[in-house]
């Protein structure tokens, strides 16, 4: 009874579910349609991406060319900043913002921004978490299966702990994401890679970004809920 609950609650995700459906619609949109405007500039995201680094002061990372769409990235443990395929060597609106976002994420690693440390530190801890929270949940479902109701608790329990913990990772995200994007638009155009007016595109483009990331975390607060609910409506039956 307790599993069927579990997946009749499933409800609880649809608006999330939806919203992060929109948001991804909308990422694909302004990336498309500011990929066909151009920077008057002439700059590549890669060289634009070395420039800003350079201004910074950042001359430890490299950059490098990655397989894939929207896979763009920075390793803060091996200091590699990767630019997607459609990025790399485009001179577009929407890849000069992706790559000055990236860019952004470096400056604050080695700037030992507090909110990326601590990012990296949580991160670290959810993928473990993330590794142990099913058998967590398995167990705890089939103890109380058998009738060991107080065991199962204690691993249903369990396992929303292991499950908070990406909760708040996701939390924790927001401001590093949203902080990242601020330092791109204000390096696209404070180091000469943008003007004014071409930076509304970018900033088009990274807002309907940083909002993947909040519906992750409207996603990951919903999944939680389930869990809870779930947890209370089996302790009633």
């Amino acid at each position: 009874m307790f599993y069927l609950t579990y997946y009749l609650m499933g409800i609880l995700l649809l608006p999330g579910l939806i919203y992060a459906i929109v948001v991804q619609t909308r990422v694909s949109r302004a990336f498309r349609t500011y990929s066909k405007t151009l920077s008057s500039k002439g700059l590549t995201a890669q060289e634009a991406c070395k420039r800003l680094l350079t201004n910074a002061g950042v001359t430890d990372v490299a950059i490098t060319r990655i397989g894939g769409e929207m896979t763009d990235n920075y390793n803060p443990k091996t200091k590699v900043l990767s630019l997607s395929d459609s990025v790399y060597n485009s001179t577009s609106i929407s890849a000069l913002g992706v790559a000055a976002h990236e860019a952004g994420h470096a400056i604050q690693h080695a700037e030992n921004y507090a909110p990326l440390k601590t990012r990296n530190v949580l991160g670290a801890i959810s993928n473990v978490c993330s590794k142990v929270l099913w058998p967590f949940i398995i167990i705890g479902i089939l103890l109380s299966a058998f009738s060991y109701f107080a065991m199962g608790e204690i691993f249903l329990w369990a396992g929303v702990i292991f499950f908070g913990v990406s909760v708040i990772f996701s939390l924790v995200t927001l401001p590093v994401e949203f902080n990242a994007s601020k330092r791109a638009l204000t390096n696209l155009v404070d180091g000469g890679v943008l003007d004014t007016t071409e930076v509304k595109g970018a900033k088009v483009v990274l807002d309907a970004a940083a909002q993947t990331y909040v519906a992750a975390l409207i996603i990951s607060i919903l999944y939680l809920l389930r869990f809870v609910l779930a947890i209370f409506v089996s302790r009633s039956e």
